[in-house]
C-alpha cells in the first residue's frame, strides 16, 4: 500500500509514521505545505492513502485540491474539535483527532482497506471550509485599508467586486470600476474572506459572488467570468477548479 504524510508539524508526522511501520506500513513520502504538495502531486503517482493535516505552514490543506484532482483515499488528521468534525461525517471521511491514538489509526486503516471509497471525489471543498471556519467561531474582515497616493482610504468588504494580484502587488476592484492597491497577499486574504462569499477562481483573482456579471463556457472545459468594469486580464477559473467553483455557486 503506497501511502504518504502531508503534515507541517514535523515530530508529529514522524510519529504518525512510526505508529504506520508498526501497523506494517512503510511511509517513504512526507510533505509540509500546501506548495510543495501540489508540486509532488503534479510530478508523482499519487498514493492510495493519504493523512492529511487541515492546517498547514502556508494554507489549508484543502487549496490543494483547487490545483491538483487528486485520485486517493484520504484520512484527515486535524486538532479540531468534535463539533467541527461533524463537516466531515457530511462527506464521508474519516479522521483521526489529534494526538493520534494508535487504536484509532490501525481502525481508520482497515476501514480504509475493507472500503476504498472515500477519495477526494466525495470532498466538497466548499462546503469543508465553511463548516469548519463556522464552527470554530472564525470572524472575516469587513474593511480593508488602501493606500490612495498619500492619504488612506477605507473600503468596506460589501464595496469590493474581487481581489487581484499584479506585478506582485494586491488590488482591490470596486463595484464602482476603482482599483486600489492594497498591503496583503492573496494567499493570506483566502484566509480573512468568507468563503461563502469569496471564492479564488486562480493564482491572480479572488471573486465576490455578487460581483459576477457572466459566465461563459471557455476552452479545455474552462469557464470565463466577467465582472463590470473590469478590463484589466481576462478572468479563466481552470479546469481542475470548475467543479469546486460550481459547488460553491450553488452552496
Amino acid at each position: 500500500m503506497n501511502v504518504i504524510i502531508i503534515e507541517d508539524e514535523k515530530p508529529a508526522a514522524r510519529r504518525l509514521k512510526r505508529m504506520l511501520s508498526r501497523l506494517g506500513i512503510e511511509t517513504e513520502t512526507m510533505l509540509h505545505s500546501v506548495k510543495e504538495s501540489v508540486n509532488w502531486f503534479n510530478s508523482n503517482p499519487h498514493p492510495d492513502l493519504i493523512f492529511l493535516d487541515i492546517q498547514l505552514s502556508d494554507g489549508i490543506s484543502f487549496e490543494i485540491f483547487e490545483h491538483v484532482e487528486v485520485e486517493s483515499a484520504i484520512i484527515f488528521t486535524t486538532a479540531y474539535d468534535e463539533y467541527a468534525l461533524k463537516a466531515f461525517k457530511l462527506n464521508s471521511i474519516d479522521y483521526l483527532l489529534k494526538p493520534i491514538d494508535e487504536e484509532e489509526l490501525e481502525t481508520a486503516v482497515d476501514k480504509f482497506k475493507n472500503n476504498r471509497k472515500a477519495t477526494s471525489d466525495n470532498i466538497n471543498v466548499h462546503e469543508l471550509r465553511s463548516l469548519l471556519n463556522i464552527s470554530s467561531g472564525k470572524k472575516y474582515k469587513t474593511r480593508f485599508t488602501a493606500q490612495v497616493g498619500q492619504h488612506l482610504k477605507l473600503v468596506d468588504i460589501s464595496e469590493i467586486a474581487c481581489f487581484y494580484s499584479e506585478n506582485k502587488a494586491t488590488f482591490i476592484h470596486s463595484f464602482y470600476g476603482r482599483n486600489y492597491s492594497i498591503d496583503i497577499s492573496l494567499e493570506n486574504l483566502e484566509e480573512e474572506l468568507d468563503p461563502k462569499k469569496f471564492y479564488r477562481v486562480n493564482r491572480k483573482c479572488i471573486l465576490n459572488i455578487d460581483g459576477i456579471k457572466d459566465i461563459i463556457s471557455y476552452t479545455n472545459s474552462r469557464l470565463e467570468i466577467k465582472l463590470n468594469n473590469f478590463e484589466e486580464f481576462q478572468i479563466i477559473v481552470s479546469r481542475e477548479r470548475v467543479k469546486d467553483f460550481k459547488d460553491w455557486l450553488n452552496a
